[in-house]
């Protein structure tokens, strides 16, 4: 499991662009999101850094947690 801080996620629709940026790496990858902290936990066999690039690039940088 990867926790990633992203402190740009606000509401449901920046989730919406979150999960699509992950799932642009890893199909199969299971989200788990809470607005209220800005933090998603990920299972995947994608690498943390590939996870981190893919959010970037959507506009929603991320930090390990």
């Amino acid at each position: 499991m990867i926790a990633l801080n992203i402190p740009k996620i606000r509401c449901e629709g920046c989730v919406a662009s979150v999960e699509k940026a992950i799932h642009s790496v890893d199909a199969s990858a299971v989200i788990k999101a809470d607005i209220d902290a800005r933090r998603v936990e990920v299972t995947t066999e994608a690498d943390r850094q590939a996870l981190m690039t893919a959010l970037a690039d959507a506009g929603y940088p991320a930090e390990a947690a």
